[in-house]
């Protein structure tokens, strides 16, 4: 009822976790600016690698030098990502846990 202990939204049942249903402009420069630091250790370590020699650490880097640049992805891709589960197979890329640790650049042929 009133007081101390008087019921809540979340202890109704309603929204728990407040996820904005769309990026801002700040989030969206903040997840290209990522995206970007991404591209230049990439590079980096690209550059200062000398040996030639196949082993898994090259084997990495010519996975991660095959993934697209900043400039090359589609803004569909930069802020939503595939998902089963989604109506139209796409979701905004905040909606996945972890988003910015995580390489969401490739996606399934097609999608």
């Amino acid at each position: 009822m009133f007081g101390a202990f008087r019921v809540s939204t979340p202890a109704l049942g309603g929204l728990l976790w407040k996820n904005p249903w769309r990026l801002s402009a700040t989030r969206k420069s903040r997840a290209r600016e990522r995206l970007r630091n991404v591209d230049e250790l990439i590079a980096t370590v690209a550059a200062t690698s000398t040996s030639s020699t196949a082993s898994p650490h090259s084997t990495i880097l010519q996975r991660a030098l095959a993934l697209p640049t900043e400039r090359q992805m589609s803004a569909r891709d930069k802020y939503t990502t595939f998902s089963m589960r989604s109506k139209g197979y796409r979701k905004s890329v905040h909606k996945v846990p972890k988003w910015t640790r995580l390489t969401l650049r490739e996606n399934p042929r097609g999608f």
